[in-house]
């Protein structure tokens, strides 16, 4: 039999933590193929990617899941059945899908964060019936998907992490972005009691005589950073004898505090949580690459007739 889609993968992925332990995902995937009674030929069929479809589906299901509070991820690939997973499993489900998961708060709010960040940008899907779109233009459109997915889990998991980790994911990604020419040791982490809310230091040149002064805000999706905020990191840059400076943090920004970074004298920018989120992506911050796929094009030179 041919591999199920990943909805259809929901209820026996669950099942592959009923006893309320700790799985490594190996194990999950294993377990899923026993339990669909998969063939040694079926476990290695490989998508175009190389990714395996088993990995592909199990690990989709596993994410849907976990969005929905179903199951929780306890370290890198290891996972574990919540209470309300468990509660599921004992209504004795004939199946979970997107429908299922849908009903759960923590899913619904995670797929509003999605299609708002994406309600600008992402194309209409092709209809049945006459449409237009190009193969190229749905890989365009599936992979715009696909990162907009990533980049809500990568904000996710950093407001998963202690405050400590947001300033050093600020100061890595300054440094991927190029500022302190890339080098490790021209950024550093100084967030520390009575550090003036200056969070981290880029070294713009080897002698340090001119530096960006960063601070990393860890805040709950609607809580903004105010005007005061602003105020503070910018009398602390005035204190450290520069005038640039970044200021991140996981949720957005008030109107007042932008106005004021724009009337500022200080070079002050602005990331929230969103743009965070898509830089972090953008320059391989917490994200690797897993899949390439390659488009190829008839060579008009090579059929030339005339240029024989």
């Amino acid at each position: 039999m041919a591999i199920r889609d990943y909805q259809s993968l929901m209820l026996p992925t669950l099942k592959t933590l009923s006893d309320r332990v700790e799985v490594p995902l190996v194990e999950i995937r294993r377990r899923v193929a026993d339990a669909e009674n998969l063939t040694e030929l079926e476990i290695s069929a490989r998508l175009p990617s190389g990714q395996t479809i088993l990995a592909n589906r199990v690990s989709w299901a596993v994410f849907g899941m976990e969005r929905a509070g179903l199951v929780e991820r306890v370290r890198r690939a290891v996972y574990k059945l919540t209470a309300e997973g468990g509660r599921l499993l004992d209504s004795e489900p004939v199946r979970i899908d997107d429908s299922v998961l849908r009903t759960y708060p923590p899913f619904v709010e995670w797929k509003r964060r999605v299609s708002q960040r994406t309600e600008d940008s992402r194309q209409p899907k092709p209809q049945d019936d006459g449409s237009t779109e190009t193969p190229e233009d749905t890989l365009v459109r599936a992979a715009q998907e696909l990162r907009t997915v990533l980049e809500s889990e990568v904000l996710d998991r950093v407001l998963g992490a202690p405050p400590a980790f947001l300033e050093r994911v600020v100061v890595d990604l300054l440094l991927s972005m190029g500022y302190g020419g890339g080098l490790a040791d021209m950024g550093r982490v100084t967030g520390r009691s009575g550090d003036g809310g200056i969070d981290g230091t880029i070294r713009e040149d080897a002698l340090g005589l001119d530096e960006v002064y960063v601070q990393a805000k860890k805040n709950a999706p609607g809580n903004s950073v105010g005007e005061g905020d602003l105020r503070n990191f910018a009398g602390a840059i005035d204190a450290a004898g520069t005038t640039k400076g970044v200021f991140v943090t996981t949720a957005g920004f008030t109107r007042s505090a932008r106005d004021y970074v724009k009337r500022s004298p200080k070079r002050i920018v602005l990331i929230d949580g969103a743009e965070l989120a898509r830089l972090m992506v953008q320059h391989d911050v917490g994200v690797r690459r897993r899949d390439r796929f390659e488009i190829k094009r008839i060579d008009e030179d090579y059929f030339d007739q005339d240029a024989l």
